[in-house]
């Protein structure tokens, strides 16, 4: 019965069919609209987290907090004294390598990588008669985990380099350029010298990565650019107390919440500056940015596509009145259905399903509109396209739940008719 009704319902819709159309246009609008918002919503949420993924999203920063009594948090998650003392971190406070090799050992599950760095400071390098500007800084192997870097030619700093505290540099390919006419495969091995606050050291490069800017892209020498040494090398050079200040640990793909698992490092240091009167371990991460920015962005796309959901309450409307108007037109063949023994249930269905039809062809129509505009969108502001599936469920049982909703009471209208009433209606 209800599959005959559908066909009822189909022959209606095809024999007014601009009548049809126009009574969907609501219906369309609606659905496009909002389906339209969605795409470009999922696909701003996909790039941000993208984009927070390769800042380091997996990533969780550890280092000393000075403790007080009284404590602020700041915006980064990272803790520090409401009274603003500055203690100055002895030897005695550092992280050590015995804590950092025990916390590998403990979470080796969920530790992908421990990168360590400590900075230099800026240095002059000259070769060849040229002079340019560097960032140096001492990292171990694991450094480019969490802060990669597009390799052009040689290698990284590897475990022998710091075990053996050699003195091999990795270069930008913009250092390249200033002293060795951009030929990268040709700067390898060649020996350059670094004047690091005074003392000048010799070193070997090994390695040659693309340098990117923060900002716009700029060709000028004198672009100061990061270089990478042996984390032993720089301690050695600068006379530095073992330990460190802080670390990086890049954690595993298994690792469901990153923000759990800084809780436990946290806890897990607890017990080695328990008793440290002026610091303790703090831990920060891209987490939970991450989720505030999705939940803004789902927000906003939320209020937005409620505003434009309005359309479908016209669009309701519309229905309501063109299925008042169908059943004025066709009372004699409601009158004549009940003369041979449809029942007032019988007759509701069927107007209840054709306004169900109605509403479904437009919805399906307007979620086709909407990934169409939606694609558009997101091309337009640089994202990928990203479908948003949950939506397009929701809104064909929504133009269902409007067909249903808008359609009953033209249904019981008919339902409710005198057969004898409706025989005699011209």
């Amino acid at each position: 019965m209800i599959w005959e009704n559908i066909k009822i319902a189909c022959k209606a819709l095809f024999s007014n069919k601009l009548r049809a159309l126009l009574t969907m246009l609501g219906i369309i609008i609606g659905i496009g609209s909002v389906i339209a918002i969605m795409t470009v919503s999922e696909s701003l949420t996909t790039s941000i987290s993208e984009s927070f993924q390769e800042m380091g999203a997996n990533n969780v920063t550890v280092g000393l907090s000075a403790k007080s009594d009284e404590e602020e948090i700041r915006a980064d998650g990272m803790r520090f004294g409401a009274s603003g003392r500055n203690v100055s971190v002895t030897e005695e406070d550092r992280i050590t390598d015995r804590m950092i090799s025990k916390l590998k050992k403990t979470f080796k599950n969920q530790i992908a990588a421990v990168a360590v760095s400590e900075s230099a400071g800026t240095a002059s390098v000259s070769g060849d008669g040229d002079s340019v500007n560097i960032n140096v800084s001492g990292v171990n192997q694991d450094y480019f985990e969490s802060d990669q870097v597009t390799l052009l030619a040689g290698r990284l700093i590897k475990k022998a380099d710091l075990s053996g505290k050699k003195h091999v540099i990795v270069v930008s390919d913009q250092l390249v350029q200033s002293l060795f006419d951009g030929d990268n495969d040709a700067a390898l091995w060649q020996k350059i010298n670094v004047n690091i606050n005074g003392n000048y050291q010799d070193f070997y490069i090994v390695g040659v990565y693309e340098y990117e800017s923060a900002g716009t892209v700029s060709d000028s020498d004198d672009v100061t650019t990061n270089a990478y040494i042996p984390l032993a090398t720089e301690k050695e050079i600068m006379r530095s107390d073992d330990g460190y200040t802080q670390f990086t640990i890049v954690t595993d793909t298994s690792v469901s919440s990153v923000s759990a698992f800084a809780n436990q490092v946290e806890a897990f240091f607890a017990p080695y500056y328990a008793s440290n009167d002026n610091y303790e371990i703090a831990t920060s991460t891209m987490e939970s940015m991450t989720e505030s920015m999705s939940e803004m962005v789902h927000t906003v796309s939320l209020a937005i596509s409620l505003i434009a959901g309005i359309s479908l309450l016209v669009g309701g409307i519309g229905v309501m009145n063109i299925m008042l108007v169908s059943i004025t037109e066709r009372t004699r063949e409601i009158g004549t259905r009940k003369a041979l023994g449809a029942t007032n249930g019988s007759i509701r269905l069927q107007f209840i399903i054709e306004s169900m039809v109605l509403c479904l062809v437009g919805g399906c129509l307007g979620i086709v509109l909407g990934l169409i505009l939606g694609s558009v969108a997101a091309s337009v502001l640089g994202y990928s396209a990203t479908a948003p599936v949950a939506a397009i469920f929701i809104a064909v049982l929504f133009s269902m739940v409007v067909g249903v909703f808008f359609g009953y009471y033209p249904a019981n209208k008919a339902a409710r008719m005198d057969p004898i009433e409706a025989l005699r209606y011209e």
